[in-house]
């Protein structure tokens, strides 16, 4: 098998830019998340992640008409192919796989009462409701015509991305991928969704809202944002003197077949995915999902303790950005890369492990050298990902 390695990456999320806004926020366990204002009094004010930044043009060019989160995509899009020099290969030749959960749901809500009219029908309406778009966007703003496809996965759909990518090249189908997520999901329906199950915090102070590993807190934070990363061959990564920043050493996704919004309490399920990702290696650490809601964050310190004990620390960075949805995996793909490159492991923020006092949570930025990280992501309906990512 040839070895897939990352050769760029492009990030943006609340508080964060760049390469070295994100390491600033890692390094330093800042919070970067803030209170979202409501419109309507009476649903209250929500703690999120919310990005400044609007995109509206890039590289001189307008996207006014492109969905947010697209143009947020575009923007990660843009810094990751820099950075991995993508124009020294072959237009047709070079995939875009794009991840979201939410897609365009903010655009569609805000032009829900114009759809009924033709006269106010926006022109670039039925792309809204398209999620090629994502895809498709990405690939006209870097002069791309290879395979283009959007994955639509839920919160594990930037990590499926990125197993479809290590599979075409793996068989040759491509020489390079454009792989990442984007989710803008700031909207009442998504909020409102969320609040109906009881998944989201509801918490107004942020330093309450979205904490990790914690049974005296409940409910995760919603937040915006883009991650995308570049994969090649090594072959040709050490052909044209590329800096080879990790290796995607194996993705694995599987479905329990659950019901609507429902996943397997007992985490057997996600433990098979998780151990048969790990396979040998006994990783540096766990990047993991946890997020603040109780059955996923107990299915993480299951497949901890049934995998490695205590002797494998286990960190979560959503405690200062909050959940980007589709996003999610490819930034904690993002992070694990900055954590082998400058030897830290970010700290778990928010938390005192009221309830996960046996698990080796790291509270502390914490240096040292970092040679693998193990990725965990979990969906609705029972979607598991994992993803091993190393320095060789």
């Amino acid at each position: 098998m040839v070895d897939i390695v990352v050769t760029g990456y492009g990030i943006k999320a609340p508080g964060i830019l760049d390469k070295c806004s994100f390491l600033n926020v890692l390094e330093n366990g800042i919070c970067t998340q803030s209170i979202l204002k409501s419109e309507n009094p009476a649903q209250g004010d929500l703690v999120a992640g919310v990005i400044d930044e609007d995109f509206l043009e890039l590289n001189k060019r307008s996207y006014a008409r492109h969905p947010r989160a697209v143009r947020m995509a575009i923007a990660a899009a843009i810094d990751a192919s820099e950075m991995a020099n993508i124009d020294y290969f072959k237009s047709q030749r070079v995939a875009v796989i794009m991840g979201t959960s939410a897609g365009a749901v903010l655009e569609i809500e805000q032009y829900s009462a114009a759809a009924f009219n033709l006269k106010t029908f926006p022109i670039h309406g039925v792309s809204l409701v398209d999620s090629h778009t994502f895809s498709n966007s990405v690939a006209e703003a870097l002069g791309l015509r290879g395979t283009a496809f959007t994955i639509t996965t839920g919160c594990t759909a930037s990590l499926d991305a990125i197993l479809i990518a290590k599979q075409l090249l793996e068989a040759g189908s491509v020489d390079a991928c454009i792989v990442g997520g984007a989710d803008v999901p700031l909207g009442q329906w998504t909020i409102n969704g969320f609040k109906k199950i009881r998944a989201l915090s509801t918490a107004t102070a942020i330093e309450n809202a979205g904490v990790p590993f914690s049974k005296d807190h409940k409910g995760f934070v919603l937040s915006e944002g883009a991650g995308v990363i570049v994969l090649e061959r090594r072959q040709s990564a050490q052909a044209r003197n590329q800096k080879i920043y990790g290796k995607i050493e194996r993705v694995i996704s599987r479905n329990e077949g659950q019901k609507l919004l429902r996943s397997d309490a007992t985490g057997k399920h996600m433990l098979e995915v998780f151990q048969e990702t790990a396979g040998n290696t006994k990783p540096s650490y766990v990047n993991s999902q946890a997020l603040g809601m109780e059955l996923n964050d107990q299915i993480e310190s299951y497949i901890l303790k049934e995998t490695f004990g205590s002797e494998v620390p286990i960190t979560s960075i959503k405690g200062m950005i909050g959940h980007t949805f589709g996003a999610m995996g490819v930034m904690q793909v993002i992070s694990s890369l900055l954590s082998m490159e400058y030897g830290i492991i970010p700290p778990t923020i928010k938390t005192k492990g009221k309830g996960f006092e046996h698990m080796p949570i790291v509270y502390e930025p914490t240096y040292q050298a970092v040679s693998s990280v193990l990725i965990t992501a979990h969906g609705s309906s029972g979607n598991n990902a994992c993803l091993l990512v190393t320095n060789k």
